[in-house]
């Protein structure tokens, strides 16, 4: 895993320095400690900064094909590299490295995009025709792996961070999204491939991008989530489950391939005791694991991870978190994530990765996608819950049903039935395309009263995601709408943009997914709705095909999302200085952004009880996670860029 950054002159090209390459890939160095590389002629600019994972010697980038008539800069892993090498070199092509990058150059010197449709990997990659002129850029399915671009006085700049896009040149406006900021605090993420800066964009996941010698741009997608055109399997339960289990064995072993020790999270959850599971039964790597712990009970496992030690016997290592621990990073947190979040779970993940890192580790794999592609979320439970009630909405025991969700939650808002009905009472039906997450949407909308009035530009967040998403989602049941919804819009923008590439890059450790490789999600499209959740039930088939690989209590384990204290983290016996900084009403003002009378009382009001519900919950930790992007990125922003930096072990020009 690496970083990557470049450039692409549309037209009248600007002088271009290989300074400028250094600037845009120094801030990546967290992603690529190894060494850069760059590659510049008139029209384009290529910069690399290296983790060195696969072909340790050889595999350093940009790299190019026989005649050097492209170039390749790569984030990322294509786990099936060896096979397709073997199939070009019997075609003919010619390699100098061992590396799955070499592999990408030669299959697109022969296919074109097509490529992509060989590539099982997660990725962000750049290819420059130094021929033709013109500059190809791309994503992966699932969107594991982020690429940011831009376009600024007649060029086209790009990175795997938007810190790369911004360190190009200063002249670059750096300005809030006010639209974006209104999306966070509905949907907790961004609607599409905006970004909380203005003219700043992402390329989605399973998108591909070209830019020619005339500088039109064209973005295409190649692949999406199959729910709606996915044909249902008409298998039985145990052959479903032997299918899965078949299609995780091999996602897992590709996964392990590597030149350096490969190590595993575990959550002591039925996902991440999935993959460490199948490490241990069907591979003979060292099984070496990784986990958090909470001082905190509410939000402790480590009962179910010791249970997963003891019953797979890893060499295991763990990081405990407390208030202090979790406010203390969450600054550096956010400057890695460069777009607010509504939650600090980011947070002991970044102090995960630094544990993995301390310990030699480069690679780990995770239990990340289950719960989306198989039907493991409480959003899906509750869709369904909320359905049956609708079918006869005066009973008066169907209510309670809604008192088994969320057993584990302080502050459950199904304790009370009565309670429950208000609060999952949005008057949509299952024919309404958002309706199993309207009540989510509803609660982190609370978090509006705190925006500026007129924030935005006219349209709501609703109105955005309707246009983006409406024709994907017509034609899909409504559970499925609900898993598209969170696979696209949770995990893609969140889960595996904030809390999954940044925070394990922020300390130089590739996170891999066994659950997202796109042979295991196309699978999983074809289960049965009815299947993937039977009754209430979380990842049926799922639990079915590790039924005699795990223990009973993990198996049989309610769901319990991965959580971490938020307000509690930062009110409580003591705070930090940083608050009354980022959040006094002079920034408040500065920012233009929140109403500071508003934040004002919310913060006393944290200060009075700091265990908060979800709504307070939500809204202090965006206004304050706002608040630091818009200090570290807009006002505050610095390239401090080395004289030279050390270890280039390729420069082309």
């Amino acid at each position: 895993m690496c970083g990557i950054a470049g450039y692409f002159n549309i037209a009248h090209p600007p002088e271009t320095s290989l300074r400028l390459l250094e600037r845009m890939i120094w801030p990546l160095h967290h992603r690529g400690p190894d060494g850069f590389g760059f590659f510049q002629d008139k029209r384009a600019g290529l910069a690399h900064a290296r983790l060195s994972i696969i072909d340790l010697e050889g595999g350093w980038q940009p790299i190019h094909n026989e005649d050097k008539s492209l170039w390749i800069i790569f984030n990322g892993e294509i786990f099936n590299y060896p096979e397709l090498r073997q199939q070009l070199i019997n075609r003919g092509h010619q390699f100098s490295t061992h590396s799955d990058t070499e592999v990408i150059i030669h299959l697109y010197e022969e296919k074109g995009e097509g490529c992509l449709d060989e590539l099982n990997g997660q990725f962000a990659l750049a290819i420059y025709d130094e021929q033709q002129q013109s500059l190809f850029l791309a994503r992966d399915r699932m969107g594991i792996r982020p690429l940011f671009y831009t376009v600024h006085d007649g060029r086209l700049l790009f990175g795997s961070e938007i810190k790369a896009v911004f360190s190009a040149d200063t002249a670059i406006p750096r300005e809030i999204n006010r639209d974006v900021i209104q999306e966070i605090f509905t949907f907790w993420s961004p609607a599409g491939q905006d970004t909380v800066f203005t003219n700043v964009q992402q390329l989605d996941p399973g998108c591909r991008l070209t830019i020619d010698r005339e500088g039109r741009i064209e973005k295409r997608q190649y692949w999406q989530i199959p729910f709606a055109t996915s044909e249902l399997s008409s298998a039985t339960e145990q052959e479903l489950a032997r299918q899965l289990r078949e299609l995780l064995i091999d996602a897992t072993r590709l996964r392990l391939r590597a030149d350096v020790p490969v190590g595993a999270y575990l959550s002591g959850g039925l996902d991440s005791s999935t993959i460490t599971s199948l490490i241990k039964h069907f591979t003979d790597n060292e099984l070496k694991t990784f986990s958090v712990t909470f001082s905190d009970k509410v939000y402790d496992e480590q009962a179910e991870q010791q249970e997963m030690v003891d019953f797979l016997q890893t060499d295991h290592h763990a990081v405990r978190c407390t208030y202090e621990s979790i406010a203390r990073a969450f600054p550096d947190v956010i400057y890695h994530t460069e777009t607010p979040i509504l939650r600090t779970a980011p947070t002991p993940l970044y102090l995960l990765s630094s544990l993995v890192r301390e310990n030699d580790y480069k690679v780990v794999l995770t239990g990340e996608g289950a719960d989306e592609i198989l039907g493991g979320y409480d959003i899906f439970k509750e869709a369904k819950v909320r359905a049956f009630i609708a079918s006869q909405p005066d009973s008066s025991c169907r209510p309670f049903l809604l008192k088994r969700l969320y057993p584990y939650l302080a502050l459950s808002p199904a304790k009370s039935a009565e309670y429950a009905r208000r609060f999952f009472d949005t008057g949509a039906d299952t024919d309404d395309i958002f309706y199993s997450h309207r009540p989510r949407w509803k609660t982190t909308s609370g978090g509006h009263v705190f925006l500026r009035d007129n924030l935005a530009s006219g349209s709501t967040p609703m109105d955005r995601l309707t246009d983006q998403w409406q024709d994907k989602l017509i034609g899909m049941d409504y559970f499925s709408r609900a898993q598209f919804l969170e696979s696209r819009l949770l995990m893609g923008n969140y889960l595996l943009c904030s809390q999954g590439d940044r925070m394990a890059m922020a300390h130089s450790v590739e996170g891999r997914y066994p659950f997202l490789d796109h042979r295991v999600v196309e699978f999983a499209c074809t289960i049965p709705p009815h299947l993937r959740m039977k009754a209430l039930n979380e990842k049926n088939i799922l639990k079915k095909a590790m039924n005699d690989l795990l223990p009973p209590a993990i198996v049989q384990r309610k769901k319990q999302p991965y959580m971490a204290p938020d307000i509690l983290s930062f009110f409580g016996d003591s705070t930090p200085d940083y608050i009354d900084q980022y959040m006094s009403e002079r920034k408040l003002k500065e920012s233009g952004l929140f109403k500071p009378a508003a934040v004002k009382k919310l913060l006393k009001k944290c200060q009075r009880k700091s265990r908060q519900g979800f709504r307070e919950n939500m809204a202090f930790i965006g206004i304050l996670s706002t608040q630091i992007v818009y200090d570290g990125f807009v006002d505050n922003f610095k390239v401090d860029t080395p004289e030279q930096l050390e270890n280039v072990k390729v420069v082309n020009s």
